[in-house]
């Protein structure tokens, strides 16, 4: 849309003018919008030639409004005052809040839990969080930051590795209590499976154990382990799922970990952010604070595998502001 449209004359040739009306000199003008003095002048002769009207007197080492300059300046001014504050606004908005946006699992059982701490350290920063369980887009999804599951390598991003993927089934502690038996890897082809089929396989692949030759209980497969394992504790099933996401539940004795046997999940977590705001405060703070928490001991999980009893209570850290 053209000037002669929306009835406003070019946006540079205001802009001289503004800055010259202001400083009350064209030079002072070309300095601080980094001009020349020649090229304020020609904005300015393009706006008086649009108007019609002279807006500066030129005298031998200065240059003074002419009434009609006066009263366009007076309100151009405010207005672009006007325009700095809004932009200003903007500005202290966005730096003042750090959107992230991660997989549902890792933000509510890992992530959330630790960001009380980050506030603390950081009080004028305000946090947005957004779960995703698709895969990052970092030009359509408008956040500062993300972390996700991947090999590391994203055009365009900055990728810092946060913990690796592994999994092993996880259930309630009741489940293999009739046992009468420490629980055997065989003993999992007789529950309910939750999670996806290709895992389970690899598992029990991996634990010695022919699943082929035992019909598969329909399961659920629902992509989220958080939901996953609510799924398995509610069927008295077994969910195929990462325990450092269930430390909690673990340490309270409201999961088990029945077996130490864990596979790698092929893609690993990272924090990732676009490489041309690497230097942004904002994300640097929290970069440095995020990397920092995951290089930090986790408690021990509790289960039968280990030297806790199910039901035991295991030494969690604490998560909370420092008094």
């Amino acid at each position: 849309m053209n000037d002669l449209v929306t009835g406003l004359p070019p946006l540079s040739a205001v802009r001289a003018f503004e800055a010259a009306a202001r400083q009350g000199s064209f030079t002072r003008a070309a300095a601080e919008l980094g001009m020349t003095q020649a090229a304020v002048s020609y904005q300015i002769k393009l706006l008086e030639e649009r108007l019609g009207l002279p807006l500066f007197q030129r005298q031998a080492r200065r240059v003074v409004l002419t009434e009609a300059g006066e009263r366009l300046a007076s309100s151009v001014m405010d207005s672009f005052d006007g325009l700095r504050a809004a932009f200003a606004a903007v500005t202290q908005t966005a730096e003042g809040v750090l959107s992230i946006q991660a997989l549902p699992t890792i933000a509510s059982n890992w992530l959330v839990p630790r960001l009380g701490l980050f506030q603390c350290a950081n009080p004028g920063l305000a946090v947005r969080m957004v779960t995703q369980v698709g895969p990052h887009d970092p030009q359509r999804d408008d956040c500062d930051v993300a972390i996700h599951r991947g090999g590391g390598q994203w055009p365009g991003l900055e990728a810092h590795w946060l913990m690796k993927s592994e999994f092993t089934p996880l259930c309630g502690p009741n489940l293999f209590r009739d046992l009468g038996r420490p629980p055997q890897p065989s003993d999992l082809l007789h529950v309910k499976r939750i999670g996806k089929t290709e895992a389970w396989d690899r598992w029990f692949a991996a634990a010695g154990v022919n699943s082929e030759a035992t019909p598969v209980e329909a399961g659920f497969d629902l992509a989220v382990q958080q939901l996953e394992v609510t799924a398995a504790l509610a069927s008295n099933g077994a969910a195929m799922c990462s325990p450092i996401f269930f430390l909690r539940e673990l340490c309270e004795g409201l999961l088990i970990q029945p077996f130490d046997l864990m596979l790698p999940g092929g893609n690993d977590y990272w924090l990732t952010y676009p490489a041309r705001r690497r230097t942004a405060r904002k994300i640097g703070l929290f970069r440095d604070w995020l990397l920092e928490q995951a290089r930090e001991p986790e408690p021990i999980s509790s289960g039968p595998s280990s030297s806790a009893s199910p039901g035991s209570a295991a030494p969690q850290p604490d998560y909370s502001c420092p008094s």
